[in-house]
C-alpha cells in the first residue's frame, strides 16, 4: 500500500504549481486505474507494508475514494474558472485523499482511529472555505462537535483494549470476544454518528447544504462509508455484546428510515432531499450490518459502494442545475426538461439507480439486506416495505417535480450540458451499472 501513499504524497508539491489542475486530475485517474489492475480477491490482508495493508473491504473503498476524488476535481470547474484559491483547493483534496487511503488501509485500530478523525479536518476546511452560504460556519461546528463528542470514548476504549491484551491489530483482535458494555458502546457510537444513524443524523443535512459540490460528493461518497467500514472491522470481536444490544440499533434504523423517507417527501431543496435520502439508505445498511448475517454484512458493503456512486452523481446533477439557475429550490427548478432536455436522461438514470432499479448495484445490495433483516425478524417486514415504497415515492417526486411542470418564468433561456458534465455523470452511472457484472467480489468476499 505504501506505493499508493507515496504516489499521492509526491503530488502535494505539484498542487502548489501554476496551471496543473487537470494534470492532477489525470494523475488521480491514472492511480485509480492502476489500483483496478492490481485487484485482489482475498479476505486476508495483502500488499502489506509497515502497518498498512489491503483486503477485500479496504480494496473496494480505496478504489471508490480515488474514483470519487478524481470526479470531484472534474465537478469543481468553477473553482478552476474563477481561480478561487485553486492551489489551496487542490492541496486540500490531495491531503484528504491521503488521509482516506491511510484510514482504509490501516491494519491497526489506533492508526485507523487517528486517520479516521484526521479526515474530518480537510472536510471542515472544504465546507468553511468553499461553501456557499454564511451558515457554513454553523454546519462546520455541527460536523465537528457531533463527531468529536463520541470519538473520545472510542479512544479510551482502544487504550483499554491495548491494556488488556497488549495489541490492537484487526487481524489478531478477531480471535477475541469481549463481554464488556463500555467497550461495545464506545467503539460503536463513533461509527453510528458517522453513518449517520437516525437521531444523530442532524449534522449531515446541514453539512451537505452548506458544502460546495465537491464537499457534498465526498461526504455522500466516502465519509458516510467510514462508519460502515469501522463497524465491519470492530463487530467481529464484539459479537457477544452485539447479540444483546444490536436490536436497539436495528429498530432505530428501520423506524428512522421510514420517518426520514416521509421527511424527504416534503423537501423543497434539491440538495436536502438527496442528503436525507442518504440517511434513509444508510439506515438500511446499518440495520443489515447489525443482524450479523452473512447476507447482511455483504449487502451492507455492496450498498455502501453503490450509494457512494449514486448519491455523488445526484449531487453533481443538483449542482449542474444550481450553476445555471442560481437556486436549488424545487419551486424554481421546475420543467427542467424544457430548460435542459439533454440532462433529463441523466436525471432519469441516476434517480432510477437511487430507487434500486436493475441493473444497478443498489438492487443487489438492497435485496441481500432485505433478506438478512427479514430473516432476523419477520416483523421488520412491515417497516422494510414502507421504506421501499417511500424511497421510490420520494425519488419519483424528485424526478417529476424537477423535470416536468411549467417552466419557471425567471429562467427564460435554454441551456445544454457541457461535455465535461456528461462525462462526469457517465463515469458515475456507468461504473455503478458495470459493477453488477463483478458482483461476486461484493458478495463472496468473506
Amino acid at each position: 500500500m505504501l506505493k499508493f501513499i507515496i504516489y499521492t504524497l509526491f503530488m502535494v508539491p505539484l498542487c502548489l504549481m501554476y496551471n496543473v489542475y487537470w494534470m492532477v486530475q489525470g494523475m488521480l485517474f491514472l492511480l485509480s486505474f492502476a489500483l483496478i489492475l492490481m485487484n485482489m480477491y482475498s479476505n486476508y490482508f495483502m500488499m502489506i507494508s509497515y502497518s498498512f495493508g489491503c483486503d477485500m473491504i479496504s480494496y473496494g473503498l480505496i478504489l471508490l475514494t480515488l474514483w470519487i476524488i478524481s470526479l470531484m476535481l472534474m465537478a469543481s470547474e468553477l473553482i478552476y474558472k474563477y481561480s478561487n484559491y485553486l492551489n489551496m483547493f487542490l492541496l486540500n483534496m490531495i491531503l484528504l485523499l491521503i488521509l482516506l487511503v491511510l484510514t482504509f488501509s490501516s491494519m491497526n485500530l489506533f492508526m485507523f482511529y487517528l486517520f479516521f478523525e484526521s479526515s474530518l479536518i480537510p472536510i471542515l476546511f472544504l465546507i468553511l472555505g468553499w461553501g456557499y452560504q454564511p451558515e457554513r460556519l454553523q454546519a462546520g461546528v455541527y460536523l465537528l462537535f457531533y463527531t468529536l463528542l463520541v470519538s473520545l470514548p472510542m479512544l479510551v476504549a482502544i487504550f483499554y483494549l491495548y491494556s488488556i491484551i497488549g495489541m490492537v491489530n484487526f487481524y489478531l483482535l478477531v480471535n477475541y470476544m469481549f463481554d464488556f458494555e463500555f467497550i461495545y458502546f464506545s467503539l460503536i457510537m463513533a461509527f453510528l454518528v458517522k453513518m449517520p444513524m437516525f437521531l444523530v443524523h442532524l449534522w449531515l443535512p446541514k453539512a451537505h447544504v452548506e458544502a460546495p459540490v465537491s464537499g457534498s460528493m465526498i461526504l455522500a461518497g466516502i465519509m458516510l462509508k467510514l462508519g460502515g467500514y469501522g463497524l465491519l472491522r470492530v463487530l467481529p470481536f464484539l459479537q457477544n455484546m452485539g447479540l444483546y444490544f444490536n436490536f436497539i440499533w436495528i429498530s432505530i434504523s428501520l423506524i428512522g428510515g421510514f420517518l426520514i423517507s416521509l421527511i424527504c417527501l416534503r423537501q423543497t431543496d434539491l440538495k436536502l432531499l438527496i442528503a436525507y435520502s442518504s440517511v434513509a439508505h444508510m439506515g438500511i445498511v446499518l440495520a443489515g450490518l447489525m443482524t450479523l448475517n452473512y447476507m447482511g454484512v455483504c449487502g451492507s458493503y455492496t450498498l455502501m459502494i453503490a450509494h457512494g456512486l449514486c448519491s455523488s452523481g445526484l449531487f453533481c446533477l443538483a449542482n449542474i442545475v444550481y450553476e445555471r439557475l442560481g437556486s436549488r429550490s424545487l419551486l424554481i427548478n421546475k420543467g427542467l426538461m424544457n430548460f435542459m432536455p439533454t440532462m433529463a436522461l441523466w436525471w432519469f438514470l441516476l434517480s432510477s439507480s437511487n430507487m434500486a432499479a436493475p441493473p444497478t448495484l443498489n438492487l443487489l445490495g438492497e435485496i441481500s439486506l432485505m433478506n438478512s433483516i427479514v430473516s432476523w425478524s419477520w416483523i421488520s417486514m412491515f417497516l422494510l416495505s414502507l421504506i421501499s415504497f417511500f424511497s421510490a415515492a420520494y425519488t419519483l417526486y424528485l424526478y417529476s417535480y424537477s423535470q416536468h411542470g411549467k417552466i419557471f418564468s425567471g429562467s427564460y433561456s435554454f441551456s445544454g450540458g457541457s461535455i465535461r458534465e456528461f462525462l462526469l455523470l457517465f463515469l458515475h452511472w456507468f461504473s455503478l451499472n458495470l459493477l453488477i457484472l463483478k458482483s461476486d467480489s461484493c458478495m463472496l468476499w468473506l
